[in-house]
């Protein structure tokens, strides 16, 4: 599946395909306010293209960068970029095509380029309209983010606003992960193809994000909302992003010209005093301590060693990721390799508890696709 799908049957019933499941309309929502007419960012929007006789795909528009005289958009390439298949100049919705019963709703950005897939993000911008959007960037229920990128770490309390489930929070579960992403060819349909990914950041959590959150904006869950990642794929357990200072050099790189986001030197405050405690529960350990950063010393010691086995671990049966976390979640101090396991296929890798000493822990997941 490449998004979140509305699929139109003849009842005139619209009904929302996610992970593979259909649910009624109203059950996949986790924030309104995402969902309709919005000039913040971290709502719905997508390519007004995106659609085919069945169903029509839309996703989350990000977060504002600039090149430092145009503002754009910014989600992924299978968002605004129709999975590289979008040229120049398309429409972008506010909100998307899900979000109004397949049809166009406001025109709010014209998609200008994107990072083919392939190439180790899957991102896109479009160039905003002016007067469509807030200019000054501000997130749905985040406030106005950083302008300063903050790099991942095991253990980081991190959130995010997306189309489906609102605000969010979570905790980094692995960093510098290698993951194989299924997505498909058209909106609902077409041929299912995987990519490859590398370094990639990893929120182990079921409430963090859903189909259609993709584009979504990972900043720090404190005062100052540093982006950390860009959202693009996950599972029903899991949630996986591109770091977001690969994000910009690959998009800058593009567009010919250098891209930032849009914010303050700190950044604008978050909804925090609104979450309930299921919110917060995904980045409370044992006892209610709250889960402190992987010490960088642990985290290089278990990086080297991945390093010397990824392509050995990536081939074995059944595994769709590795990377780098914790032996457990009551350790906040100790490194692991941490393998992610398809539990929907019949293959299962063979492993030791540990790899040249360093622990390795085995996390049971879905597919990972990109929605």
């Amino acid at each position: 599946m490449v998004r979140l799908r509305n699929l139109l049957i003849a009842a005139s019933v619209v009904t929302f395909l996610v992970g593979g499941s259909l649910i009624p309309l109203g059950l996949a929502d986790g924030g309104a306010n995402h969902q309709v007419r919005n000039l913040n960012f971290g709502v719905s929007g997508g390519n007004v293209n995106d659609s085919t006789r069945r169903f029509c795909c839309s996703g989350t528009l990000g977060a504002l960068v600039t090149d430092g005289t145009n503002p754009y958009i910014l989600s992924n390439n299978h968002v605004l970029g129709r999975a590289d298949a979008a040229a120049p100049g398309e429409d972008i919705s506010q909100p998307g095509l899900i979000d109004s019963n397949c049809n166009v709703s406001t025109v709010v950005a014209d998609f200008t380029t994107a990072v083919p897939l392939g190439q180790n993000v899957d991102a896109a911008i479009a160039q905003l309209r002016p007067g469509l959007m807030d200019t000054s960037g501000e997130i749905e229920d985040v406030g106005i983010p950083s302008s300063t990128v903050a790099a991942p770490a095991v253990g980081m309390s991190v959130a995010k606003s997306g189309r489906t489930t609102g605000f969010r929070t979570g905790t980094i579960g692995s960093i510098n992960t290698s993951v194989n992403v299924q997505y498909q060819a058209g909106c609902g349909q077409g041929k299912k193809f995987v990519v490859s990914y590398t370094n990639q950041v990893v929120i182990n959590s079921s409430t963090f994000s859903a189909g259609g959150d993709s584009g979504s904006l990972i900043v720090t869950n404190n005062a100052a909302h540093n982006p950390v990642a860009l959202l693009f794929a996950g599972s029903s357990s899991s949630t996986i992003g591109n770091p977001i200072g690969e994000v910009l050099n690959k998009l800058g790189n593009q567009l010919g010209a250098s891209l930032s986001i849009v914010g303050g030197a700190g950044g604008g405050g978050g909804a925090l005093s609104s979450l309930s405690t299921s919110d917060t529960v995904p980045f409370i350990r044992g006892g209610g301590r709250q889960m402190r950063e992987l010490p960088s010393q642990a985290a290089a010691r278990a990086n080297a060693v991945l390093e010397r086995h990824r392509a050995n671990l990536m081939f074995m049966d059944g595994v769709i990721g590795a990377g780098v976390g914790l032996a457990s979640d009551d350790n906040d101090q100790t490194a692991a390799i941490v393998i992610y396991v398809d539990r929907t296929g019949n293959g299962r890798p063979v492993l030791g508890s540990s790899i040249e000493g360093v622990p390795v822990r085995m996390i049971m997941t879905d597919p990972f696709i990109a929605y």
